[in-house]
């Protein structure tokens, strides 16, 4: 796998081919309708989520809006490297950062845990931060081999679960719930980190242009800076998030 292989340009390129004539304009068309929030429709104080307006003891971290409501993360149930079962009802009072990767990988996996090790580290002495982590290789990746993975990177958190299940569950859960691409059939996948606030709900924050990130580049590390396509590092970046999501 090439360097821009390693940043899932490919994976990119993949999905447009394969969901472009489906999926694509159906985007188009929910953002020209106003179906997913492009303005400060978006923001976080006076938005509706369960049922509540929400108040200004909100950050400024915005919410993902699809059809007119905040993104949630759906309802998922997988194995941990402790063979205990997870479910999203576990995360919840939490805030907590979600990757994709599997334990063989050769390119951007070890450099994203390394990433997600000094996330930990950063918040070891909060119980309310979390990381999810869902194996994309569930054929190899058993409960055993997690756990081992678990060891060679410095998982100590208790909140921290590497996590094991059918293939069809997890694609679903990265494509669908949490808008990170997989293709598990190829083991391609985006080297992006997605951020849950303590209810469950998808948060980032805004662009240049005002909307809502959603993703966070999981990839490059701190002390690299930027890449060699001249992406910045995202590390201090989903740090400082965690921290404003944490005092909400």
């Amino acid at each position: 796998m090439s360097k821009k292989a390693n940043y899932s340009y490919i994976g990119i390129a993949f999905i447009i081919l394969l969901f472009g004539i489906i999926f694509i304009p159906k985007i188009v068309d929910r953002v020209s309708n106003g179906d997913i929030s492009r303005t400060d429709e978006s923001r976080s104080e006076g938005l509706v989520v369960n049922g509540k307006k929400t108040s200004k003891n909100k950050s400024d971290l915005e919410y993902l809006i699809i059809d007119g409501q905040p993104k949630k993360v759906p309802e998922f149930s997988f194995t941990d490297q402790d063979g205990k079962t997870i479910t999203n009802k576990d995360y919840l009072g939490q805030v907590y950062v979600v990757d994709f990767f599997f334990t063989t990988c050769p390119t951007i996996c070890p450099r994203m845990s390394k990433n997600l090790a000094i996330i930990q580290d950063k918040f070891k002495d909060n119980p309310d931060f979390g990381i999810a982590s869902f194996s994309i290789n569930p054929e190899n990746d058993t409960p055993e081999v997690l756990k081992a993975y678990a060891a060679d990177y410095g998982v100590t958190s208790s909140n921290w679960h590497l996590m094991t299940g059918a293939k069809e569950d997890i694609y679903k859960l990265s494509n669908i719930g949490f808008n990170i691409f997989v293709n598990i059939e190829n083991f391609e996948h985006s080297g992006d980190f997605a951020l849950v606030d303590k209810e469950g709900y998808l948060r980032s924050r805004k662009d240049a242009f005002g909307n809502p990130k959603i993703f966070y580049k999981g990839v490059i590390s701190e002390q690299e800076k930027v890449d060699e396509d001249g992406n910045e590092q995202e590390i201090t970046v989903i740090q400082e998030d965690i921290a404003k999501l944490l005092r909400e």
